[in-house]
C-alpha cells in the first residue's frame, strides 16, 4: 500500500493513526461540515487496514465531537457551533422567492480550504512536493534579484517611499499600467486606475462599491472559486452561466438578464480560470450588446494576462471602458507575496472605488508599488514575462503528455497555466485520497458556483512535472474507480459489523 503506517511497540495504535489523518483533513476543511465519510469497507480498503480499525477510528472521532453517526446513512463531519451544515455553506447567497435550492452559493469553506493548504505550504523548503491544484507559478520560477535591487535603490535614494501612500496607488506605477493597457487598446488613464492588494481586493472593492446584499451576479461555470466565495460572503445571489469553447453561454445570459435583472457579470476573456480558454470575438460583441440592452456591468477578470502570448481583444477595449471594469494582477508575474493588483474603471465608478478603498485600508504600500514601477521603467517586467511564458510552454507540453498517458481528457485546448481535465472519477474523493499522500489537487466541485459533483479537476501545468505525483495519481485513481458490489463473506454475519 502507498500509506505508511508506524508499527511496533513505540508506535500509536493503527486506529489512532487513522483518526489523526482524518482529523487533519477535517481541520484543513478538506472535508467540510456535512461531508459523508467513506464507508467502513471503503476506508479499510483505501488505507490497507482491518474494518474494525476503521470502526475504532470513527468511534474516536465521534467521541471527540468531530463526526456524527446517522442511522442507515453513515458518519458525517459535524459543523462547529453556530455554523450551517447545509450545502449552501456558511454564508449562502441571498435567494429570491421561488428560487430553486440549486441556486445557492457554494460553501466558501471549499475555496478557503484550498487557499489554506496552499499558504501552509508556501514557506516549505525547495524540493517540497508539487501542488498541481494551486493557482500560481512555482516560487523558484520567479526572479527575486531584480526586486531586491529595486528595493535597495529606493530605500537608499527615495525618502518618499517611507511616507504615507495615496489611496489610488503609486502614480508612477499607475502611469506604467496606463501605458501597458493603451498598447492593448484599453483607454485607461492613470485616473481610471486604482491599485489594490491583489486582484482579490480589486473584486472585493467592486462588489462593495456597486452591489448590495441580495443583488444578482452572473458568474461563469466553471469559474474562479475564490470569487464565488467572496461574492457569497457579501450576500449576493450567484447565477451560473456555462462556459464553453466560444465563451459564456449567451442564451443563459439572456435568460438571467430577462428573469433576474443582474447588476454585474464576472467574465474572463483570455486564459480563463480554470479552462485556459478565450472568448471568441463574435461572442464578446454579443455579450457587450446584452450588457447594454439589459443594463448590467461586466467585471473582466484578466489576472493571468502576463502569461498570455496572444489573445482576443479585451472586452474593456471593445467597450471603451464604458460598461466594463478590468481587474488585473502583477502578483503572478513577479512575486505572489507582494499582492499588487489593479482595477480600471469608468469615470462614473472610479471615485466610488477610491472611497471604498479609503475606508477599507486608507492607502497603498508605497515601497512595493514604487519598486514595481522602477522595474517597469527598466524593462525588467516584459523580459520576465517573456521568460516565464517560454518556460511555461515547455512545462505545459510535458504535463499534457503525462496527463494524457494517465487517461486524462482535456475539455479545452491546453493553454496558459491551467488545463481543465476529465479524470473519469469523482475528483472530490480523488482529492482526499491524494491529500493523504501529500499532494494537492483542485477538484471540479470547487469551480462550480453550485458546488455540484464533478469528474473534472484543474491542472496547474507548472506544478505537474513530478513523475512521483503521477505515480500517486495512478494509485489514487484506481482506489477511487467504481467497484462492483462486494459479495458477503461466507461464514461471517456482516450485519453485525457497525458499517458506516
Amino acid at each position: 500500500m502507498s500509506h505508511t503506517w508506524q508499527r511496533g511497540a513505540a508506535a500509536q495504535a493503527l486506529h489512532l493513526q487513522l483518526a489523526q489523518r482524518l482529523r487533519e483533513q477535517i481541520r484543513l476543511q478538506a472535508m467540510p461540515p456535512g461531508t459523508r465519510l467513506a464507508s467502513v469497507r471503503a476506508c479499510a480498503r483505501e488505507h490497507g487496514v482491518n474494518p474494525q480499525t476503521v470502526v475504532a477510528a470513527y468511534d474516536l472521532l465521534q467521541a471527540q465531537g468531530l463526526v456524527e453517526a446517522r442511522a442507515r446513512q453513515g458518519f458525517f463531519v459535524r459543523a462547529a457551533p453556530g455554523c450551517a451544515t447545509h450545502s449552501g455553506g456558511e454564508a449562502g447567497a441571498a435567494r429570491q422567492p421561488g428560487d430553486a435550492p440549486a441556486r445557492r452559493a457554494p460553501p466558501p469553506t471549499r475555496a478557503v480550504a484550498l487557499l489554506r493548504a496552499v499558504l501552509a505550504r508556501g514557506d516549505e523548503a525547495a524540493g517540497a512536493r508539487a501542488m498541481p491544484g494551486c493557482g500560481s507559478l512555482p516560487a523558484d520560477w520567479l526572479q527575486a534579484t531584480p526586486l531586491a535591487q529595486a528595493l535597495r535603490r529606493l530605500l537608499r535614494e527615495d525618502d518618499s517611499v517611507q511616507a504615507f501612500g495615496c489611496t489610488e496607488g503609486d502614480p508612477r506605477l499607475r502611469a506604467q499600467l496606463a501605458r501597458l493597457l493603451a498598447e492593448q487598446d484599453v483607454p485607461a488613464a492613470p485616473s481610471h486606475l486604482l491599485l489594490c492588494n491583489g486582484s482579490t481586493q480589486a473584486l472585493d472593492l467592486v462588489a462593495r462599491s456597486l452591489l448590495r446584499p441580495g443583488d444578482a451576479v452572473m458568474v461563469e461555470r466553471p469559474g474562479p472559486p475564490l470569487a464565488f466565495a467572496q461574492l457569497a460572503r457579501q450576500g449576493l445571489c450567484l447565477l451560473p452561466v456555462p462556459r464553453g469553447p466560444q465563451g459564456p453561454d449567451l442564451q443563459q445570459v439572456l435568460h438571467w438578464a430577462r428573469t433576474r435583472r443582474p447588476r454585474l457579470m464576472l467574465v474572463s476573456t483570455r486564459l480563463h480560470n480554470p479552462t485556459g480558454g478565450d472568448i471568441a470575438t463574435g461572442c464578446a460583441h454579443q455579450l457587450l450588446e446584452l450588457a447594454r440592452e439589459h443594463d448590467f456591468l461586466i467585471a473582466e477578470d484578466d489576472v493571468y494576462a502576463p502569461l498570455c502570448e496572444r489573445g482576443p481583444p479585451l472586452l474593456s477595449a471593445m467597450d471603451g471602458l464604458r460598461r466594463t471594469l478590468l481587474l488585473g494582477s502583477l502578483s503572478q508575474l513577479l512575486a505572489p507575496g507582494w499582492r499588487v493588483g489593479f482595477v480600471a474603471a469608468p469615470d462614473f465608478l472610479a471615485e466610488r472605488l477610491r472611497e471604498s478603498k479609503l475606508l477599507a485600508g486608507l492607502a497603498s504600500p508605497t515601497l512595493t508599488e514604487r519598486a514595481l514601477a522602477l522595474l517597469f521603467e527598466r524593462g525588467a517586467v516584459p523580459r520576465q514575462a517573456a521568460a516565464l511564458r517560454e518556460r511555461l510552454a515547455r512545462a505545459r507540453r510535458q504535463a499534457v503528455q503525462a496527463a494524457r498517458q494517465h487517461g486524462c481528457r482535456f475539455d479545452f485546448p491546453p493553454r496558459g497555466l491551467f488545463g481543465w481535465v476529465d479524470t473519469g472519477v469523482d475528483t472530490e474523493g480523488l482529492a482526499l485520497c491524494l491529500h493523504d499522500r501529500g499532494y494537492l489537487i483542485a477538484p471540479g466541485r470547487l469551480f462550480d458556483p453550485e458546488a455540484g459533483p464533478s469528474t473534472r479537476m484543474r491542472l496547474n501545468f507548472a506544478h505537474a512535472q513530478d513523475p512521483a505525483f503521477w505515480r500517486e495519481y495512478a494509485r489514487a485513481l484506481r482506489a477511487c474507480a467504481p467497484r462492483p458490489a462486494a459479495q458477503p463473506l461466507r461464514g461471517v454475519n456482516t450485519s453485525e459489523l457497525p458499517l458506516a
